[in-house]
Formats: C-alpha cells, sequence, structure tokens
C-alpha cells in the first residue's frame, strides 16, 4: 500500500508536506499541492480511514434507517429514488453509508448499538415506527439524526408538503366539478394526519360535506388493501365519483376491481394517485397524481445531517419543507 512517505520521497517534499497538500491546506503553494496530488493520484494512493478516523473523530460513515413492513422498499420507486439521493449527496461530500437494522447475522441489536457498532457519524430516518421505542431511544442519544415525513422535538426534519399536495389535488377534482369525493388514505403516521387533515379542509372550504363512509383505511404501498377499500365504497347506495387513493402503487389494487366491474376511468370514475412515481405516467389513462419531490428531499436529509455532523454548535434545528407537483393526468372526468 502507497504512503505519505513513499509520496514524499517521489516529490522530493516532506511528509507533512505530502499531508498538508493531500488534506487540502492552503499554508503550501498551489502549484506544489496539485503536484503532490496528482503523484498520489498515479501511485494510486488511499487514505488511511483509520488514521482519518483519529484524527477528525469522524468515520464519515452515515446510517439510514430504513424499515418498511410491506417488503417493498428498494423496490418501490418513491423509496428507491429517495434512498439514492440521499446516496448520491453523501458521497459527493466523502460520506458512506450504511443500512442500519437490528439483525446483524446471528446477532439481535438494537438500532443504537447497530449504529454504534457501524460508528455512524450521523443517522436519516427514511422509514420506520416512529413509536418503536427502539427508534425513540435511537433519536434521543448522541448520535446526528435527521427524521424524513416525521417530526421530534429538537431534531431536524425533512417534509414533503402533504396538506398542499393534498389540497392541490382535491382542488382540482372540485374544478372539475366532483363534490361526492372519496379519500383512502394510510395506516396512522403523521403523513396521514396530514394528509387527512387537507382533505377535510379542503372540502369544508369549497362547501363539500364528506360522508363518513367515504373516507377508508388502508395500507400504503399494498394494493390488496386499496382494492378492498375501492369495492366498499362502490358498494354504497351513494358511492362517489372520485376515489383518491393513498400512493400511485396502491391504486393498481383498485384499478383491478374497476375492470373487475367493467367500470371505465374515468368515464364511469374518477380516480387520483399520489407520488408521481414513473408507473402513474405511462399507464394508460395517465394517472391524476401528485409528484414528490424525492431528490430535493434526500439531499436535504444528506446535507442537513452532514451539517450537524461537521458544523455541531452552529446547527439550527428546522422542519423543511419540500413542494409536490400536481400532475393533472386523464383520470379525472369533468362532471356538470
Amino acid at each position: 500500500m502507497v504512503s505519505m512517505k513513499d509520496i514524499s520521497i517521489k516529490c522530493g517534499v516532506s511528509v507533512a508536506t505530502v499531508s498538508k497538500a493531500l488534506s487540502g491546506q492552503r499554508d503550501i503553494g498551489k502549484k506544489t499541492a496539485l503536484h503532490i496530488r496528482q503523484v498520489a493520484k498515479e501511485m494510486g494512493y488511499l487514505p488511511n480511514a483509520a488514521a482519518r478516523t483519529l484524527k477528525t473523530n469522524r468515520t464519515n460513515n452515515l446510517g439510514v434507517l430504513f424499515v418498511d413492513k410491506m417488503q417493498s422498499g428498494l423496490m418501490h420507486e418513491y423509496f428507491s429514488s429517495l434512498l439514492n439521493s440521499i446516496k448520491a449527496e453523501a458521497e459527493s461530500k466523502g460520506y458512506d453509508i450504511t443500512f442500519i437494522s437490528s439483525d446483524i447475522g446471528q446477532y439481535k441489536m438494537s438500532f443504537l448499538e447497530h449504529c454504534r457498532y457501524r460508528a455512524c457519524d450521523g443517522v436519516v430516518i427514511v422509514c420506520a415506527d416512529f413509536n418503536d421505542p427502539d427508534v425513540v431511544e435511537l433519536v434521543q442519544s448522541e448520535i446526528p439524526v435527521v427524521t424524513i415525513d416525521h417530526v421530534f422535538n429538537e431534531k431536524t426534519a425533512i417534509l414533503s408538503n402533504n396538506v398542499q399536495g393534498v389540497k392541490d389535488l382535491v382542488t382540482y377534482i372540485v374544478e372539475q366539478g366532483h363534490r361526492k369525493i372519496a379519500f383512502i388514505h394510510g395506516e396512522d403516521t403523521s403523513v396521514t394526519q396530514k394528509r387527512i387533515a387537507g382533505f377535510y379542509r379542503t372540502c369544508q372550504e369549497h362547501g363539500i360535506a364528506v360522508p363518513e363512509a367515504y373516507v377508508r383505511r388502508a395500507r400504503y404501498h399494498d394494493p390488496a388493501s386499496s382494492a378492498e377499500a375501492t369495492r366498499a365504497l362502490l358498494s354504497l347506495a351513494d358511492p362517489p365519483t372520485c376515489i383518491m387513493y393513498p400512493d400511485d402503487f396502491s391504486f393498481m389494487g383498485g384499478r383491478n376491481v374497476l375492470e373487475d366491474m367493467k367500470l371505465k376511468i374515468p368515464e364511469d370514475i374518477s380516480v387520483t394517485g399520489f407520488d408521481g412515481i414513473f408507473l402513474s405516467q405511462v399507464i394508460q389513462p395517465v394517472l391524476t397524481t401528485v409528484r414528490q419531490d424525492t431528490l430535493s428531499i434526500g439531499r436535504e436529509a444528506a446535507d442537513r445531517l452532514i451539517d450537524s455532523i461537521e458544523n455541531p454548535k452552529t446547527v439550527v434545528t428546522e422542519q423543511v419543507m419540500i413542494d409536490g407537483q400536481l400532475l393533472p393526468g386523464k383520470t379525472v372526468k369533468q362532471v356538470t
């Protein structure tokens, strides 16, 4: 393995000068620094991670906590795009990514124990049960944490603007003339609570009374539970003219039910999704939905976490709201 001493001999300078050049210090000449870095690259030099850790007290390793009960996360476009954005931003700033788990081979450990075991400088919580004692323990520990779509006191949170996203959808549906709007939502999370509030608030603003039977619970990213909710809605004596689904992927379960019942979209029933995944924009008719800005959400999460690691004394806890974008699609019929 090439050492700094090897580079110093090759360049005819001291080891201290090589160290300064490779660490970006400015008290040596630019030409000298560039020459040393070029020689180091040609010789195949790689910095020693252990030595860097001793010097900076950092491992440059970020943990990512991602617990997906539906087991679809890494295959689901929304989460895969979000995780890729976190990874790309972290790597651009010299950080590696480690997925945090409670099962390591034959060993069982808490999320916090795994973070310490892997010496994570900080953790992004992408998806988890925020009431889980193990998650709470991690958040309350000394390890810097940034959460996505959930707010903990004194922790920075990156939030998709779910209230505005639902408001945009409902407003668009009402503008097409609909008054009987049903809402299938996901399980009870802070995201769901915001979406439900946004739904009722916007309907109220338009003078629409929502029957209790029009609001149904399903699960995110689960077509089967949305299919069941769809059947229940369409069996009502006065069914809705438009159904809002918890996400684009879950809509596929409702779509199958509608096809089985020989109902055409949007001629016989209007529908909307949420997330704006690629699938929603290639199926026919193109799904009306809200595209979440996963690129900005992931980038902000990585940036804020790295800043809290590198500048702990200047960090200000914030709630960063990221707006989505309404995609009108072709699945909401104009009614009179």
